[in-house]
């Protein structure tokens, strides 16, 4: 998936079990390409820890076998290979909200660009440093729409497909986090959760390592995710080339901004924002969340960081 850059930590997950708020279980596993964490306060769940845990692992499979590109058998890669199946429901229901996005950024954000990301060495195959030709060819067959890659978006509706159960369970107070984060209500210690927001230096592998801020949920639910260019690339004759395309050119991006941590109502739309600016950059981007009251965001470029006035939390770590 897109994240294979987890760039968010889950710090309140650490909470100390003498500071506890109610029954709180932690649920874990491996899925979508590393690790993923879900704690729970089970206080007025309708469901056992084991019920919970079965159905997380459900729509987890659910996922794999629909929008996973390195799964033969998957919904999306016989899609891709042309073969004529029908979409199922959790498909459209990705591909309607991608194609909304994909309309308001007018091309920036678009699920039919995989093509491109194949083309650079980033997407379900490898190659890299494309010609000029093959790249214009590649564009043409991007706008045909007919092969699809999920990648830039896909873990957000994870973790809110997650989120609708543990509410549909009776469950408000919570953490999904899959890479890309959901969370609702409060932690274990009885405080909103606390998001790490990691250093976008190259080679920056290890989440938690190196921090720029910390953004408190304050109790609400939100999606909150990052998007940056510091954990996938590679370096050909002196010069970095980003796992970010701009799908409107087919060039990897070249502006100042290293990563951008958007915080929406949902993960999904926090996925695909993160995505979007990484590839319109700062200025643009810092506009975008100034002008819609349900975003904020910390944009980090190679001379600055930049909060949001409403992001909860700031550089104050």
């Amino acid at each position: 998936m897109k994240r294979a850059i987890i760039i968010l930590t889950a710090l309140s997950v650490l909470a100390a079990a003498s500071c506890t708020r109610g029954r709180y279980a932690t649920l874990s596993g491996y899925a979508q390409g590393g690790e993923y964490r879900v704690k729970v306060r089970m206080d007025g769940a309708t469901a056992t820890r084991r019920q919970i845990a079965a159905r997380i692992e459900d729509i987890l499979t659910a996922v794999d076998t629909t929008f996973s590109g390195y799964n033969a058998n998957s919904l999306l890669s016989r899609i891709n290979a042309g073969e004529a199946v029908e979409p199922n429901k959790m498909f459209l229901e990705l591909l309607a909200v991608s194609d909304r996005y994909r309309e308001m950024s007018e091309g920036a954000f678009d699920v039919c660009a995989g093509p491109l990301f194949d083309l650079w060495g980033f997407g379900f195959t490898g190659d890299s440093l494309p010609s000029p030709e093959r790249i214009e060819e590649t564009i043409a067959e991007c706008r045909k729409c007919k092969s699809f890659n999920f990648n830039a978006i896909a873990q957000g509706y994870t973790c809110d497909t997650i989120a609708r159960f543990l509410r549909s369970a009776g469950i408000t107070d919570f953490l999904v986090d899959i890479g890309e984060i959901f969370c609702s209500g409060s932690n274990p210690s009885g405080k909103g959760w606390n998001i790490a927001i990691d250093t976008p230096t190259d080679g920056n592998v290890t989440p938690g390592a190196s921090i720029s801020g910390i953004w408190n949920s304050g109790g609400g639910s939100y999606g909150i995710v990052t998007s940056g260019n510091y954990r996938k690339f590679y370096i050909r004759d002196g010069r970095k080339y980003a796992h970010t395309i701009d799908p409107r050119t087919g060039y990897p991006v070249s502006h100042n901004l290293l990563s951008a941590t958007v915080v929406a109502p949902t993960a999904t739309d926090a996925d695909a924002l993160a995505t979007w600016f990484m590839v319109i950059g700062f200025e643009e981007s810092r506009s975008k969340v100034l002008s819609d009251p349900d975003l904020e965001a910390c944009l980090i470029c190679t001379d600055t960081i930049w909060f949001s006035p409403g992001f909860n939390g700031g550089g104050g770590y």
